[in-house]
């Protein structure tokens, strides 16, 4: 069953500040992704791998093309949906990662991770149960778990945000480096939670610089070329 599909998604930039100059980062950009499957997006530096994953997540706007969501049983183009819509596709059905969590002031972690669960209407002893649990996982000291992650490590951060985006189990997830910042035994974990959401039946679309872990969870690879080697 597909869960994403991208249809001649083109998507440019205008330099403001000089002249408004405009330049294109995708042309033409096709991608689908089924369920219980990871890809992950290649290509050089530069080519758009990070454009295309905002793109999928609503946070640029793109100038062509669509961007299908499997969401409530049928597709919804995300590139055309209305802010409303965008919003429940992100609660119910879309989660990212990205490399930095966006650090919340005077909230704990244990809350960060709670949160998108409490939103779908889980009960709040079990969204902290289950956040208590993912941590612990992830090997964020117990310690930590009440803490405003603000003053933690880029590791300690990274794994909140982990923690963060396969709490709710998202039918679709986008993993932007997820172990940019982790050591031997934490991508181990990594690996493993990836696993489970593929046998859950998650789609998965991630960029792993690391080649070692984007090997070992990737099921193919989806180059994304830049524009003018594409001329």
């Amino acid at each position: 069953m597909i869960a994403l599909e991208v249809e001649g998604l083109d998507k440019g930039f205008a330099l403001h500040l000089q002249g408004g100059t405009s330049f294109a980062v995708l042309q033409g950009e096709r991608l689908t992704v089924r369920a219980g499957e990871c890809v992950a997006l290649a290509g050089p530096s530069g080519a758009g791998k990070s454009t295309l994953m905002r793109c999928l997540y609503g946070n640029y706007g793109c100038d062509a093309g669509r961007i299908l969501v499997r969401h409530r049983g049928a597709m919804l183009d995300l590139a055309a949906a209305e802010a409303r819509s965008v919003r429940e596709v992100r609660q119910e059905t879309l989660g990212y990662v990205s490399q930095f969590l966006r650090v919340i002031p005077r909230v704990p972690a244990l809350e960060i991770v709670a949160e998108p669960l409490l939103a779908r209407g889980a009960e709040p002893a079990d969204a902290r149960a289950r956040a208590s649990a993912l941590l612990a996982r992830l090997n964020l000291p117990e310690r930590l778990h009440r803490l405003p992650p603000a003053t933690f490590s880029g590791g300690e951060q990274q794994r909140v945000n982990l923690a963060r985006g396969f709490a709710p189990g998202y039918p679709l997830l986008l993993l932007d480096e997820p172990t940019a910042s982790l050591d031997p035994l934490n991508r181990e974990v990594v690996a493993g939670l990836i696993a489970e959401a593929k046998a859950a039946g998650a789609a998965i679309v991630g960029i792993f610089h690391d080649t070692d872990m984007r090997d070992r969870v990737a099921d193919r690879l989806h180059e994304v070329r830049p524009i003018l080697d594409a001329a």
